[in-house]
């Protein structure tokens, strides 16, 4: 999926016909993601921004956590309109962007970005060089990344499309010198069907 008005469509398509609690993805309580939010020890007022985000269930989390600073990125606005409506007021507290990642321009720095949506879709070499650009530039001196991908043992497809898998040094060689690896968890997610999917979430520092 080379063009980004087609990845939008996709997406677009894929949530007008499902709700979340119906794609494979979802995670009713995002165990690993909060696990290792909490292991980068940042204050509840640190800027933090999930990458297609859309209508998991992190933001839901992170509310009732205390984050104060929370925003959702997703290139589908069906994805994010979801979310909204079952966050009702609360949606309020959080922060929306509709932008396909690898075309973002972000107005601020983060202190933490989450992704465990949009990476590992991103089959094109100049949408990973995109993508680490943005993460560079979003990123805050210090700051730190959460991001999960299949692992090499996971599946091939999602979603009807061609992922990338990676293990640490993959990972490492793709988005560049200006980031290091602090941490590397194994997640074995299983799906509404009952199908196991095995991920990997790397914790990483921009120097």
């Amino acid at each position: 999926m080379k063009d980004n008005t087609e990845r939008k469509d996709h997406w677009e398509t894929v949530y007008r016909q499902k709700a979340v609690e119906e794609t494979s993805w979802h995670q009713p309580s995002p165990e690993m993601s909060l696990t290792m939010i909490g292991q980068t020890a940042v204050s509840v007022e640190t800027p933090i921004i999930d990458i297609g985000g859309g209508a998991s269930f992190l933001a839901d989390h992170l509310l009732e956590l205390g984050y104060r600073d929370v925003t959702v990125l997703d290139i589908s606005r069906a994805a994010l309109e979801q979310a909204r409506s079952r966050l009702g007021d609360r949606s309020e507290q959080l922060n929306w962007i509709e932008a396909d990642i690898t075309r973002f321009r972000p107005a601020r720095q983060y202190g933490l970005w989450h992704d465990r949506a949009a990476f590992h879709f991103l089959t094109e070499a100049v949408d990973r060089q995109r993508y680490a650009s943005v993460l560079e530039e979003a990123l805050a001196p210090g700051g730190q990344a959460i991001i999960a991908t299949f692992s090499p043992q996971g599946p091939k497809k999602c979603s009807g499309l061609d992922i990338v898998r990676y293990d640490a040094q993959k990972i490492g060689k793709t988005l560049g010198p200006a980031f290091r690896l602090l941490e590397q968890q194994e997640d074995l997610h299983t799906t509404p069907a009952g199908r196991e999917q095995r991920f990997n979430f790397f914790r990483i520092l921009k120097i």
